[in-house]
C-alpha cells in the first residue's frame, strides 16, 4: 500500500460504463485524488478502487474487452481497498442469483446476491437507510434496478437493510477492506458513503 498517513491516497473509479463521474467528483470532495481506471496500468497505480453503478453484465464484458478484469481481480485478492455500489455490489460478490450465463464477477466478498432484485426502472425508489458506522441519522438512499443481498457468509458484516421484518433486505456490507452498497450514494450530494470508505482506506495502511 502506497499511502502514507501525510499523502492523498489515490482512488480509482471503474469508468468503463456507467455513474462514474459522479463518484470521482465525490471522492475529490474527500481530499483524495480521484482519477479515472480503463487501462491494466491504470490499475497498479492506485490505492484503492470503486467499482460504480451501471449494468453489471455490460461491466464484466468491457472489463475483460480493456484487459482490466484479471489485474483488477488480483489487485482485489491482494487486499486492495474496493466500494461497490449497485452493479459494483454484483460485481464484488462471490456469486449472482439471475445473472447471465457469461457474467462474471470479480468476487471477494462472501455473499450471495440477486441481481434487479427490486425490480425494473420503473420500479426505482429512495428510502432512508441507517447504515452501522455512519453517524448522522439515515442516509437517503436511491435504488435503481437494485439488488439486494440474499446470504451472507463468513464474516461478511451486515451495515444497512431497508424494510422491516421478514421482509427487510440487506442493501450494505463490508467484509475487511471491501465495502458494498445497493444504493447510489454519488447520485445524493451526501459524501459520508464516501468519507467512511476513504477513512477504510487510510486505516488499511
Amino acid at each position: 500500500m502506497r499511502v502514507s498517513p501525510d499523502a492523498q491516497p489515490v482512488i480509482g473509479v471503474l469508468a468503463l460504463q456507467g455513474d462514474f463521474r459522479e463518484h470521482l467528483a465525490a471522492l475529490a470532495e474527500c481530499d483524495v485524488i480521484a482519477r479515472p481506471v480503463r487501462r491494466p496500468g491504470e490499475v497498479a497505480e492506485i490505492d484503492a478502487l470503486v467499482i460504480p453503478g451501471g449494468e453489471s453484465t455490460t461491466m464484466s464484458k468491457l472489463a475483460q474487452e480493456f484487459e482490466v478484469f484479471d489485474p483488477i481481480a488480483e489487485r482485489l485478492r491482494a487486499g486492495l481497498p474496493a466500494y461497490g455500489t449497485c452493479a459494483g455490489m454484483i460485481m464484488l460478490a462471490d456469486e449472482v442469483l439471475d445473472g447471465r450465463p457469461d457474467q462474471r464477477s470479480f468476487g471477494g466478498l462472501a455473499l450471495q446476491v440477486r441481481r434487479n432484485a427490486f425490480g425494473r426502472q420503473v420500479d426505482s425508489f429512495e428510502s432512508p437507510v441507517e447504515i452501522t458506522g455512519v453517524e448522522g441519522g439515515p442516509v437517503t438512499a436511491v435504488f435503481i434496478r437494485a439488488p439486494w443481498v440474499e446470504k451472507v457468509n463468513g464474516d461478511v458484516e451486515v451495515l444497512g437493510q431497508v424494510g422491516d421484518g421478514p421482509d427487510a433486505r440487506i442493501v450494505a456490507v463490508r467484509q475487511g477492506n471491501l465495502l458494498a452498497t445497493s444504493f447510489h450514494p454519488e447520485l445524493t450530494g451526501d459524501l459520508r458513503l464516501h468519507r467512511y470508505f476513504v477513512d477504510m482506506v487510510r486505516s488499511a495502511v
